[in-house]
C-alpha cells in the first residue's frame, strides 16, 4: 500500500485547519469594524488561536521538509518566516488598547494569508488526487518505482 495518499490527506487536513483559523481571525477583525465585537473580546479570541496557527504552519513546513516535498516546502516557507518574525518580535498578539490602530493592517494581512491558504489548499488537493490515482491505477512494479521517485 502506498503511503502518499495518506500523507497528502494529512497535509490537506492541516491546510484546511489553517484556512479555518485564518478565516476566523479575519471575521473577528471584520466584526470589530462593524461593532459586533468589543476590542477585549476580539483580542482574547485572536490571541487564543494565533499561536496554534503558527505552530501548525510550522509543523506543516517541517513535514514537507522531512518527506522530501521540496517545492511545497519552499512555497510555504515565506509565510512561515513571516509568522516566525511576528512571533519573535512580539507582534503576533493583538493588544486591546491599540486594536483600532491596526485593524486595517491586520485585516489586509489576514486576507493575503487567506488567499495564500486557499491557493495552497488547491495545490494540496491536486497532489492528493494525483497520488490516489497513481496508487489505484499503478502496477506493483510501478508503485515501487514511484515510491523511489518521491
Amino acid at each position: 500500500m502506498d503511503w502518499l495518499p495518506f500523507l497528502w490527506l494529512i497535509f490537506s487536513f492541516m491546510n484546511l485547519t489553517l484556512l479555518g483559523l485564518n478565516f476566523y481571525e479575519f471575521l473577528g477583525f471584520s466584526d470589530l469594524e462593524a461593532d459586533y465585537l468589543n476590542p477585549y473580546e476580539l483580542s482574547s479570541r485572536i490571541n487564543y488561536v494565533i499561536v496554534p496557527e503558527y505552530l501548525l504552519h510550522g509543523a506543516l513546513c517541517v513535514l514537507f521538509l522531512m518527506t522530501g516535498h521540496w517545492i511545497m516546502f519552499l512555497l510555504s516557507l515565506p509565510t512561515a518566516c513571516y509568522n516566525l518574525n511576528q512571533y519573535l518580535s512580539n507582534k503576533h498578539l493583538v493588544d486591546v488598547t491599540e486594536v483600532f490602530k491596526v485593524v486595517n493592517t491586520e485585516k489586509k494581512t489576514r486576507l493575503i494569508k487567506l488567499g495564500f491558504y486557499v491557493l495552497f489548499f488547491g495545490l494540496v488537493i491536486t497532489r492528493l488526487a494525483l497520488s490516489v490515482v497513481r496508487a489505484v491505477f499503478a502496477d506493483d512494479d510501478d508503485v515501487v518505482a514511484w515510491s523511489t521517485i518521491y
